[in-house]
């Protein structure tokens, strides 16, 4: 196995090299501790990429020279036939567990990450995401840790179609085959490590999920098994080997700021750990470190490292979305570890080990295939019975009446007075991520910008010439208004041109941005003027989770200078309030009518709005504040009109901005003075 136990299974006794048993052990154990403690990379996952490879070529390698058939499909029939049934078995564990605990609103994301476990693509599923997989939180997938197993799985795919086609250029070469498998595995090494540093530098976050930033890694357990018959030192440079190679390993994460340079160069330092480890074998020295990792508690462990790796992830993050702790005590985390082994052990010893003696199956390489396919639809089955069931749900709140989910309606003063009916919420759960504004098709000439910082470009263009050009700058925020101003511009005829740069609020040059925000607002003011619109409409307040709560962006005014000294109107959304806890968990979690999950309107805005004091005194700058729609007068809720109001911690949802247009459209045109459409 690829984490457990050796690529292929013992022969023989003298195929078993308990150093590399045990330093699966201590890697798999520099995993659990610094995910569960120090929420930080250990440079255990690449030690295992490196030993995973190293035992595949060593085995390849011996039946090569030994002229012995390769049987590729019999040997990933095996491989996965061994891999399978442990994950089956976690992975329905993870499953129930967020059947049970966890929110709706991660359903759908666990459901993903299900299948991207069960079919070995999770690396790319989280590289796409850029996830920071080391920081280990309630708001973490259960399943994240499948990411290295996914590129285990590739990498066995494709190593055997290399390690046949290095052996048959052998043959046709009339070469030595390590000398052929080692020229293409060393050119595999250095264009993956020049690629990985390239990447890592350019996007860590996506790098540290790339099959191809981590080749190299598996290049180097391939030359090691390749090159070991002439890696013979002395026993005194043995000894030393070991304890250097170990003591990189260990202190790696420690010593070393590695979390934004994995999987770089920063890597070479656990996997030429490893390959030192490995190199040092059997020392026969009572000082060399082979003495220590083949103590019989350590290869114990070593033969349940895969299962011990499986379980501790999901155990952790379930903890932590059931405590609502923010990380494990000590205390809590001996507990976790505890727990990760002794479910290892009986998953080792009741599924693993008996599945892989099961003389039966593997007498016929059909059983084997059979088994591990009946093994992964055991998975499979539920997880397209829970999308279906999902699916449903969310179909029929679809359909239910506008007139059941008034939302922001509920708040106006003219609302029946017999109240909101009683109807189910929406949106959905379970269908939180399609609840992002709506910013509309991508930009066309002229207003098709060549400029790179402005790249999101966003135009909604009416049917007949535009009476007004509006062009929007902001960040998420003026994204999800978008799923109101879009309709409401289509109404009155106006063209509306949308810039948009997450977490970028815009506003003059302001230390409190970082340089790449500065640079995009002063792209998109220089872009604005360009285009002569009748109005630039921003968001005019921020908020925050913590004191102040509420204020003007920061230079706010010189942002905005430059288009009312040209004539050019300005329209300014106040913010919404936003929260140091997810809004709509605690909804789903404590219920809408909790206390924490309705907190005081004083408590996270001001009391008036920052951006009227502008007004006063600028004639073309419109203040508008929908407070009165997302508040009440006393409260800012989780739920009106049987809507959820946010998403998460700031973000409004997309069904509950559809319900303030009536409201907005108004007031844009109650302090413009424009004519309505």
């Amino acid at each position: 196995m690829v984490l457990g136990s050796a690529a292929e299974p013992r022969k023989s006794q003298q195929a078993f090299r308990p150093e590399v048993e045990g330093l699966r052990a201590v890697a798999v154990l520099m995993v659990v501790v610094y995910h569960i403690w120090l929420d930080r990379v250990s440079g255990g996952v690449d030690v295992f990429l490196l030993i995973s490879a190293f035992l595949l070529t060593l085995s390849f390698t011996g039946r090569v020279e030994t002229q012995r058939p390769l049987d590729l499909l019999g040997r990933w029939v095996r491989m996965f036939g061994r891999l399978v049934p442990a994950a089956v078995i976690v992975l329905l564990a993870t499953i129930a567990a967020a059947l049970l605990v966890f929110p709706q609103a991660r359903w759908g994301e666990i459901i993903d990450h299900g299948w991207a476990s069960l079919l070995y693509f999770q690396n790319w599923s989280l590289a796409l995401g850029a996830v920071e997989y080391q920081a280990a939180s309630a708001a973490v997938s259960p399943m994240q840790h499948f990411w290295s197993l996914s590129i285990q799985g590739q990498v066995f795919i494709l190593w055997p179609l290399l390690l046949a086609g290095c052996a048959a250029a052998a043959r046709a070469l009339r070469s030595p085959f390590r000398v052929v498998a080692g020229t293409v595995f060393t050119t595999i090494f250095i264009m993956s490590l020049s690629f990985s540093v390239s990447e890592t530098i350019q996007n860590q976050a996506f790098a540290y999920f790339d099959t191809r930033a981590r080749l190299w890694e598996f290049a180097l357990g391939s030359l090691l098994a390749l090159a070991l018959p002439w890696l013979r030192p002395h026993k005194i440079p043995r000894v030393l080997m070991g304890w250097i190679g170990l003591l990189a390993i260990a202190l790696c994460g420690i010593l070393i700021p590695v979390g934004d340079a994995f999987p770089g160069y920063i890597a070479l330092v656990p996997t030429v750990g490893a390959l030192f480890v490995i190199t040092a074998g059997q020392t026969g020295s009572r000082w060399g470190i082979d003495r220590l990792l083949s103590a019989p508690p350590i290869l114990r462990l070593g033969g349940m490292s895969y299962a011990l790796y499986l379980w501790h992830w999901p155990i952790l993050i379930t903890y932590l979305v059931v405590s609502g702790a923010e990380r494990a005590s000590f205390s809590v985390g001996a507990v976790i570890i505890g727990a990760s082994i002794l479910l290892a052990a009986v998953t080792t010893r009741l599924v693993e080990r008996p599945i892989r003696s099961w003389r039966w199956v593997h007498r016929r390489r059909r059983r084997n295939a059979t088994l591990t396919v009946a093994l992964a639809l055991v998975v499979a089955v539920p997880l397209t019975g829970w999308e279906t069931q999902i699916s449903s749900n969310e179909h029929q709140l679809e359909s239910q009446p506008d007139a059941l989910n008034p939302g922001a309606a509920a708040l106006a003063p003219d609302y029946p007075a017999g109240g909101v009916p009683d109807a189910d919420p929406i949106p959905a759960a379970t269908d939180l991520g399609n609840e992002w504004g709506n910013a509309g098709p991508g930009c066309t000439p002229p207003y098709l910008t060549s400029d790179p910082l402005l790249e999101r470009c966003h135009q909604i263009e009416p049917d007949a010439e535009p009476d007004k050009t509006i062009i929007v700058i902001g960040d998420s925020h003026a994204l999800q208004l978008m799923s109101a101003i879009g309709p409401i511009a289509l109404e009155n005829n106006w063209r509306v041109v949308a810039l948009l740069k997450d977490a970028c609020r815009y506003g003059g040059e302001s230390a409190e941005r970082d340089d790449e925000c500065n640079a995009f607002n002063a792209a998109a003011r220089e872009y604005a003027q360009d285009q002569n619109p009748d109005a630039i409409l921003t968001l005019g307040t921020i908020t925050y989770t913590d004191e102040p709560r509420e204020s003007l962006v920061p230079d706010y005014q010189a942002g905005i200078q430059p288009f009312l000294d040209e004539g050019v109107e300005v329209i300014s959304i106040r913010d919404n309030p936003r929260f140091p806890f997810n809004m709509f968990e605690c909804a789903e979690l404590q219920g809408v009518d909790a206390p924490q999950c309705n907190p005081d309107r004083a408590e996270v805005l001001l009391p008036e709005n920052p951006a009227d004091a502008i007004a006063e005194t600028e004639p073309l700058f419109h203040s508008v504040d929908l407070t009165d729609r997302i508040c009440t007068d006393t409260t800012c809720p989780a739920m009106i009109g049987n809507v959820f109001v946010y998403r998460d911690f700031d973000h409004l949802n997309r069904s509950y901005v559809e319900t303030l247009i009536p409201a907005l459209e108004r007031r844009i045109l109650a302090e413009t003075g424009w004519s309505g459409g």
